[in-house]
Order: C-alpha cells, then structure tokens, then sequence
C-alpha cells in the first residue's frame, strides 16, 4: 500500500481535475441550452440523433465505471476468462439491440419510454411495472457509479468516500439537470473519445510497468487450476452464463438504452449498435485484463475489496500524469452512465407517470414536465448518494438486477410481435417469475430433492428461452423454435441435478421460463388481435398538445372493458 500512498493527489490537485472535466462539460450543455425548453427535446432530442453521436452515447452508456471494476472483479476471481466472458457477452448484447430495435421504433416512431409503449399496448399495469423496474434499476446503477466515484477519490486524495460521492453527484447534476437527455448525448461524445484514447495509452503502460509478460510467468504458480484454464467451467457458470441472461435482460429492459433507440435516427439503429458493441467489447475486456494482472501478481486489493483494484492498480504503476489521465478517464465513465440515469428517471417520471397517469397524454403540460423532470434529477441524485453509503459489491448489483429484469424481456418483446399478447398475461407472467426468481435466487426454500429438480427444469426451459430469444432478432420465429429446442434438449442431460447449485444463473434462467410459459399459455388460445398502427397514434410529442392523441387511450386495467369497435386487448 505504500505505492498507493505515494502516489495520491493533493487535494488542489483533485479539486482542480473535477472543475476541469466538470466544467467543461457544463460549458459544453450550457452551450446547447435552450431557454424555451422543449419537453420531448429534453427526453428524446427530438428522435433524429446522427451517427457519431449516438453510438458514442450508446458505448459511453454501456461502459460505466461499474463496467471498468466489474470485468477487473471478474478477471481477479477468474483469471483470463473472466474479462473475455463479461466484455465479449456485454457487448454482444448490444449487437442483440438493434433487430428488436428497428420493429420496437417501427411501431412507436416517437415515444420515450418503453413503458409508455406498454401502456399504449397493454394499459397502466404493465407500464408501472416497467416504469418501476427501471426506476429501481436507474437508481441502482446511479448509487453504483457514485461508489466507484468515491472509491476513486478517497483513494487518489486526502478526501474522503463521502466527500467523493457528493463532489461526483454534483458534478453529474450539474450538467444534466437544465438540458437533460440532450446534455447527456453531447457530452457521452467528449467522453467516450477521452476514454477510448486513455485505455488505449493506461492499459499497456500499466502492464510494461508490471513486468509483462514475465508476470505471467513468475505468477503462474498463484492461480488455481480453474484460474489458469481459459475454458473454466467455474469462470463459465458463475460469471458467463449469469452474465449472458442478466445483459440480454439489461438490453431489453433498461430505459437508458430504450433512450437512445427512441432517440437515434431511425435509419441508423443498426450501424449505431454495431460500432458500440466493438467500442464496448474492446475497453471493458483491455481494463479488465487489469484484474488478470493483478491476480497473477499476487496484488491485495486495498481492505480487501475488489472494487479497488483499479485504482490500487494505477495508483501503483502510474506516472503522475497518466494518473490524472487515469483519473479523468474513470470519472468521465462513471459520470457518462449516470447522466444517462438522470436521463432515464427524469423521461419516466415526464412521459409515464405526469404524462401518462397524472396529467393525461391530452392535458400534459410540456412547462409542468420539464419541472417534473428537473426535480426528479434532484431527489434521485440525493437518493442514490444517500445509498451509495452502503458501499455494496457493484458486480453482484449488476447481475441481480439484469436477472429481475428477465422477468421482463418475452413479455415486453412479445408484445411488440405478438398480437395475441394481453395486459393480464403480461402482468401475470412478470408477478409469476418475480415470485419464483426471489426464492431462488436467496435460496429461501432448500433447494434439493424433488423442488431442486423443479428449478433445474424451468432453469433448462430458460436456456432454451435465452437462445431462442437471441436467434430470433436475427433469423425469424422459425430458427429460433429450433435452437430454442436444441438448447433444451442437450442442455438437460447435463444440467437437471445440478443447475440449481448455481443460484444467480438458475434464478435468471427461471425469471425468463417462467414469464415465458405463464405469457404464452395465457395468450395462445386468445382470438382478438392487437392493432399494432395504434401504439404510434398513442404515443408521440407531448409540445404538440391535444392533436398528438389521435386515437383513444387504453383502459387503465388490462382486463377492462372494451369501448365498441377496438380491436386492442
């Protein structure tokens, strides 16, 4: 730890790199502010993002300083394979975005939130419940990059966590709170450029200052057999398997993403996702390769908490400079994903809960939404401060969050495919998976004999989900029954017996069968059809006023009674 002590910035020398990188991007929104502020600007920069900007912001959303400690938690509990499996599936569920993107914007064009789409589709029941997960999980991923903000600078200065988590929570509202989703794409652009040409310089500085490659040589005989196999089944099931559900669901689910796909312009999803899956796959697999190095050093994270192995790391081989480069490259990633969370809770409380629920779509007041937005900013910013004191472990957030969500992703998918899809199986088939996933996943109830076989089951029925679910963005329906089938049927010899042992992976995979089954059972034998050309009539500018709802809005209960002549269900 003495290479952690020497290496600390004074507290001017800190204060002055948050007012540089802070200040600047306040300047940069301040430049793009508007003193009649649009409403829907504010929430979806009026749906016509072009393509430099809104693949930057959709890679500077998905890396996040979380991303950054994650994969280095990942590569120092696994060894080589861990970065690989948490970067390479993180961003190949970026790439698994844009065919669900493309039909998702080809129905609802102008909406800004996915929830406000469910609303249009379903009614008020499922919209609460997406708008609530994700006020859940906006919150979560908020409180976890203001703890790798504080890590960082009690670390790296005299200051300490607290005093870190209020500088950053500051710093974020500052530039997001007058301009909104607009600010926050804007500045994503300066941040991810920042950060990709500081990995590209940090990374390989660090590993040449170690004594690579004759680290991994000396540093061998530390790892266990697991840790030195590249094909570990250990490194497989509890961090690739539980990662690969848990990010499909955060790819769904997630309202910072749905942001930017409502945002974007509409001919440039694909190019848009592809180029973040590459700039995504390569950051977050080179920094977690940090992880790798220190496992094979024989590093001891600072109090023994693996969130500060990158810091301790950079603190330790790091010039000064590129320590202040180091420095302003994790505060620029941390910060690109909180805004997008400000963002995100700011659009669903406008859109989905003013807009939708108090107001009404026809007598929302755009003044009263921007008002709405900016005051949710401010409380969520105090309440993820006021969280972020519990310190908990950032990987272990990621996955239970990705895997509550599962919950989510075939009813919502369905229900832009599926016309059969009503408001009562959705939310019967999300309250269905909720109530096995939780006992699951904390194993509340033992797990062995013939309720252990049961898990497995369902878990089985999950991987067929997953994969299926995967093919079909690509490849249709058709493809996607067989792979689904194929998934499950050489799945199960290994897996029934033992899956359950797995508790994060077999939860997630029992979130995704069970919402599925309830879902499809429930809407099979359904005859009415859903006339998908009413979610765009439904949804769309609030500035316009009253014209914009052209057609009825759906009942508030999913079940309620249909007015004469609709077709919805």
């Amino acid at each position: 730890m003495e290479g952690l002590e020497t290496a600390r910035f004074s507290a001017l020398v800190v204060v002055g790199l948050l007012v540089l990188f802070y200040g600047g991007t306040f300047l940069i929104s301040a430049r793009i502010g508007k003193k009649e502020e649009n409403a829907d600007g504010y929430m979806t920069a009026g749906n016509n993002i072009g393509f430099g900007i809104s693949a930057a912001s959709m890679t500077a959303t998905w890396i996040w300083a979380s991303s950054m400690y994650a994969s280095a938690t990942s590569g120092y509990t696994y060894g080589i394979s861990g970065p690989i499996h948490y970067g390479l599936w993180g961003a190949l569920m970026i790439l698994f975005i844009y065919p669900f993107g493309k039909r998702i914007r080809q129905v609802a064009p102008k909406a800004h939130t996915l929830a406000e789409v469910m609303y249009a589709r379903h009614g008020r029941s499922s919209q609460l419940m997406l708008a609530g997960s994700n006020i859940v999980g906006s919150l979560i991923s908020l409180m976890s990059n203001f703890i790798a903000g504080g890590v960082l600078i009690s670390m790296l200065s005299p200051f300490t966590f607290t005093q870190g988590v209020f500088a950053v929570a500051a710093g974020v509202l500052l530039y997001t709170l007058w301009s909104g989703f607009r600010a926050s794409v804007l500045t994503d652009f300066v941040q991810v450029v920042a950060m990709l040409g500081a990995v590209a310089v940090i990374v390989p500085v660090i590993f040449f200052a170690a004594d690579f490659p004759a680290a991994f040589e000396t540093g061998a005989e530390r790892l266990t057999p697991e840790q030195g196999d590249f094909f570990s089944s250990t490194a497989f099931m509890e961090q690739g398997a539980p990662y690969i559900a848990a990010v499909l669901a955060y790819a769904i689910g997630n309202q910072t993403i749905a942001q930017r796909l409502f945002a974007v312009r509409q001919d440039l999803i694909k190019p848009t996702f592809v180029t973040a899956t590459v700039g995504y796959g390569a950051m977050v697999i080179g920094v977690g390769m940090l992880g790798v190095l220190a496992l094979y050093l024989g590093y001891e994270p600072t109090g023994g908490d693996v969130n500060n192995i990158i810091p301790g790391m950079a603190a330790e081989y790091l010039p000064p400079v590129l320590l202040a480069l180091f420095f302003i490259m994790i505060v620029g990633a941390l910060s690109s994903t909180a805004d997008s969370d400000l963002a995100a809770l700011s659009s669903i409380m406008m859109a989905d809960v003013y807009g939708q629920n108090v107001a009404g779509k026809e007598k929302a007041n755009p003044r009263t939404m921007l008002l709405v937005g900016r005051i949710t900013m401010v409380l969520a910013t105090a309440a993820a401060v006021a969280f972020a004191s519990l310190q908990l472990n950032i990987l272990d957030l990621l996955v239970f969050v990705g895997a509550l969500w599962g919950a989510l992703v075939f009813p919502v998918l369905a229900s832009f495919y599926w016309d059969k899809v009503s408001g009562k199986a959705f939310t019967t088939s999300v309250l269905a998976a909720l109530a096995v996933f939780l006992p699951v996943r904390f194993s509340w109830i033992p797990v062995d004999g013939a309720f252990g076989i049961a898990v497995d089951v369902l878990a089985v029925l999950g991987v067929g989900v997953v994969l299926g679910l995967m093919v079909f963005g690509f490849f249709g329906v058709r493809a996607a029954k067989v792979v689904g089938v194929a998934a499950v049927v050489v799945s199960a010899p290994f897996a029934v017996g033992s899956l359950h042992e797995y508790a994060t992976l077999s939860g997630s995979l029992v979130a995704y069968s069970v919402s599925t089954v309830v879902c499809w059972a429930m809407s099979v034998r359904r005859r009415e059809g859903f006339d998908f050309s009413l979610i765009a009539r439904r949804t769309g500018d609030f500035d316009q006023g009253p014209q914009a709802a052209e057609a009825p809005a759906p009942p508030d209960a999913p079940d309620a009674p249909e007015p004469a002549g609709t077709t919805h269900p």
